[in-house]
């Protein structure tokens, strides 16, 4: 049986699960929810890319992504950082939506699946 490494997990949910060579992000919000959209992207990449490092990866094994927004209409500011994120060609699969966060003051949630 292949072995299951969670890292961080809590009662709810797990910062990441490992399996088989591929990595499960959790939903990562900003650390700092009184910044503008742009601020807590800016914080949620630089924590998914400390959080891929732990697993021994990085942002050009990206698979997929999914990412939530409050407001649909920070799409804009959203896609320049994370063009400029992520390495030429290699973007993964992706979702974008607007929808209802768990904590108005959340404005960014991003959700990856990678692998090693």
């Amino acid at each position: 049986m292949s072995k299951i490494l969670r890292t961080n997990p809590n009662p709810i949910l797990s910062s990441a699960v490992e399996y088989h060579g591929f990595i499960f992000t959790q939903g990562v919000v900003a650390r700092n929810l009184e910044l503008d959209a742009e601020g807590q992207t800016r914080d949620i990449l630089e924590q998914i890319d400390t959080l891929l490092e732990q697993h021994g990866t990085d942002n050009t094994r990206l698979l997929q992504a999914q990412i939530w927004l409050k407001d649909i209409n920070d799409r804009d500011t959203l896609n320049k950082l994370w063009s400029a994120w992520l390495p030429e060609n290699m973007a993964p699969a992706r979702a974008c939506v607007q929808a209802v966060m768990a904590d108005p003051r959340i404005l960014v949630e991003i959700m990856l699946i990678t692998t090693k």
